[in-house]
């Protein structure tokens, strides 16, 4: 390849270009738009805005908006004027200044109808944007120019391979100081393992930014105006003409390795006309092989319609993606979508909100029409029928009332009961979409309201699970707690202040109690009479046996009762009164009053009484004799281990192993090269705070799953300490008895 011959061929042509420079200036508009290739294509996009927090996505949409027509004023996330960004229209989003919920509005670009959903950037948010990928047909993934490639642009890449989405890169914030697209760009290609490649130059960065050059066409486009609204197009600066020319043969380039058709033009060292090169990018980006990179600066109003214009060249129709579903009528086998509006219908259900109408449920048709009134089926093991009173298209926080959508469309509907995730049919097509990837929570508290008969406290948390799926409710059997677990600490920090605002509950948060359990160590014997005489009939059982481990392994197993009784010392009936005793009494141990567990009783032998014998006499006795055999067989304090696997970036391997040893936590094994999974066992007591530590230790790159794996023996002073606090407990109750 002769990269300097082309390069030379290309310079001298653009030093034609460029002594016939002329400029024009025109007001807002389509007018940019070039024919897709494809006039048949459906004029239609869905498209999500995703990235690493505070990299400028809600402000990106804002000016969407404002250049679509869709509001008359830009309003900043934290601006002066209070009114705050569209998009961010909870109040707790205006006051914090970044998005927790997921935002969907619809809006026109030339002949293009456009819906785009704007997802939140904090890694405890996380299932916003994977319900709002799961459902789009293309993305931006928007990267600071200054920071570049973060931890969340990394998750959100990840959300986007998985559900296979296009996407454009945009290379936010070039009007700040540092800023470096060729540095992102690199990140992008490394980091992300992306073909990406510039299809825009800036002009100026910086201070200096006042436009971009688009390398397609060869002009340069210049933002002016109160609101950037007005477009000055010209030729391409003299000073950028050299790096402009450089910077489009390496998008040839780039594109050359995966386009066959641009390979010809490259190999041959031609260059192809701007139609078929903008055909070739729109081909190579909806087939996942190569990113385009569009730059500006979303605050200072630049490069944002170029962008737009982008999404319409770029970025599939629905129709231009496979989406496939299972067929419930033949044992779930896959099957694609045709995407058709005319045949049979089908839905997903793909996030619920509770509005003052009732639920709203936000729904993105993939197959044939719906109207308002229609009557629809739940895929879900009911196959429910319900009928839609309302149809709506959201507007952030507002809504426009349509009759009917259609294929590729993403609607609401009022007075629909149903999860997120369920499938809807017309009835005749029974099949099912599959469903979206939903992490598990990594980080749990105890919730006390204050007041504890409130009826909104229940209804709250029923309707936060049900719109959040990462969002999970339990009582505590043990401590009869509610237990509140999500993705991480300000993930449920959120949901403790809209219990406040929303309900009016307001509550405490805690750790929660961790499940301590207690065992033997040694085997024990007993001998225990229960003997109780009060006037008449009284009470008598006499039994003999001994406790001991079911394992080698302290802790392994629950509970085993064995009947070693030869003869009737004590008669048969009597048995399973006894072994109900003893399950009684494993509910408190002798060390902490925590539950016993991996034991084995053995009864050898007994007495019993032709009068005063009777259940509940041998229930007494049983648990008069765990508690003696207990005492004497070296009572040990177990402890939940968490079987721990910590994801990160191989630059920050000792930094991960140093938190998880600092946390007590034996490493098993480290795997992997670019990014490192650190299997390690570590007690659950040392994990709280452990999400926050971790990804402030590795810039917000670190993330970790953990699951229950046994009760292991825990540390003296951690047995000394748990002691303590029993035995002072304990002397509370009995100072209060008194």
């Amino acid at each position: 390849r002769n990269v300097s011959r082309i390069g030379g061929e290309m310079l001298a042509q653009a030093a034609r270009h460029g002594a016939h420079a002329r400029k024009a200036s025109s007001r807002i508009s389509a007018r940019l738009l070039a024919t897709v290739a494809d006039d048949g294509v459906q004029k239609l996009r869905n498209i999500g805005i995703s990235a690493h927090i505070d990299s400028g996505k809600t402000t990106l949409t804002e000016r969407i908006l404002y250049y679509t027509g869709r509001i008359g004023m830009i309003h900043e996330v934290r601006g002066k004027d209070g009114v705050g960004a569209k998009m961010d229209f909870m109040e707790l989003e205006r006051e914090k200044g970044i998005t927790i919920q997921s935002a969907a509005t619809h809006a026109t670009w030339g002949d293009y109808e456009i819906n785009v959903i704007d997802t939140p950037g904090h890694v405890d948010f996380t299932i916003e944007v994977e319900r709002a990928l799961r459902v789009l047909d293309g993305a931006i993934l928007v990267l600071c120019g200054v920071a570049g490639v973060q931890s969340q642009s990394i998750t959100v890449d990840r959300q986007m391979r998985r559900y296979n989405v296009p996407r454009l890169a945009f290379v936010n914030k070039l009007d700040r100081e540092g800023a470096n697209p060729d540095a992102v760009i690199e990140q992008l290609r490394n980091k992300l393992r992306l073909n990406a490649a510039a299809v825009q130059l800036p002009i100026g960065l910086s201070g200096a930014h006042e436009g971009v050059v688009d390398l397609v066409e060869r002009k340069a486009y210049r933002f002016t105006g109160p609101g950037g609204e007005v477009i000055e197009t010209s030729e391409p600066p003299a000073a950028l003409v050299e790096a402009m020319e450089a910077k489009r043969l390496e998008l040839l380039e780039k594109l050359a390795d995966v386009d066959e058709e641009i390979a010809e033009y490259y190999i041959s060292e031609e260059n192809p006309p701007a139609e078929l090169l903008r055909a070739a990018i729109r081909r190579q980006t909806i087939a996942n092989a190569f990113t385009p990179v569009f730059m500006g600066s979303a605050f200072k109003n630049k490069g944002v319609q170029p962008l737009l214009d982008g999404v319409a060249h770029y970025l599939p129709a629905p129709t231009e993606v496979t989406n496939r579903a299972l067929d419930l009528d033949q044992g779930e086998k896959e099957v694609a979508l045709t995407g058709n509006p005319k045949d049979g219908f089908v839905g997903l259900a793909f996030k619920l909100e509770e509005g003052k109408f009732g639920q709203l449920t936000y729904m993105r048709l993939y197959q044939g029409s719906v109207s308002r009134g229609d009557t629809i089926y739940a895929m879900a093991a009911d196959r429910k029928k319900v009928r839609i009173p309302r149809l709506v298209r959201m507007h952030a926080n507002e809504m426009q009332d349509v009759d009917s959508g259609s294929a590729g469309d993403i609607v609401a509907m009022f007075g629909v009961d149903c999860a997120s995730g369920t499938t809807f049919t017309d009835g005749k097509t029974k099949v099912s979409m599959t469903s979206m990837f939903v992490p598990d929570p990594v980080i749990s508290l105890a919730l006390v309201p204050e007041n504890k008969n409130s009826p909104n406290f229940s209804k709250a948390l029923g309707r936060f699970s049900k719109e959040d799926p990462t969002f999970r409710v339990h009582t505590d059997e043990e401590s009869g707690q509610t237990i509140i677990s999500g993705m991480g600490e300000l993930h449920l920090e959120i949901y403790v202040e809209r219990l406040l605002r929303e309900y009016g509950v307001k509550c405490s948060t805690g750790a929660p109690k961790v499940a301590f359990r207690e065992t033997c160590s040694i085997k024990s014997k007993f001998a225990y009479t229960h003997k109780k005489q009060s006037g008449g009939s009284g009470q008598f059982g006499r039994i003999e046996g001994y406790i001991e481990p079911i394992s080698d392994t302290l802790g392994a197993g629950t509970f085993e009762f064995e009947n070693g009784l030869v003869g009737n010392s004590i008669p048969p009936e009597f048995v399973p009164a006894i072994e109900k005793g003893f399950r009684e009494a494993l509910a408190q141990g002798a060390l902490t009053g925590s539950p016993v567990m991996g034991l084995r009783v053995v009864l050898q032998d007994g007495l019993a009484h032709a009068v005063d014998s009777n259940e509940m006499a041998f229930r007494a006795a049983a648990r008069g004799a765990f508690r003696s055999a207990m005492l004497a067989a070296k009572p040990i304090l177990l402890e939940p281990l968490m079987s721990t696997e910590v994801a990160v970036p191989s630059e920050f391997q000792g930094t991960a192993v140093a938190l998880v040893s600092q946390r007590k936590g034996t490493i098993n094994s480290m795997e992997g090269s670019d990014f490192v999974a650190i299997d390690a066992d570590v007690p659950l007591e040392s994990m709280f705070g452990f999400s926050s530590d971790l990804r402030s230790a590795t810039q917000g790159k670190g993330e970790y799953t953990m699951e229950y794996k046994m009760h292991v023996p825990a540390p003296k002073d951690k047995t000394d300490e748990m002691i303590k606090k029993w035995q002072l407990a304990q002397q509370g109750k009995k100072s209060e008895d008194d």
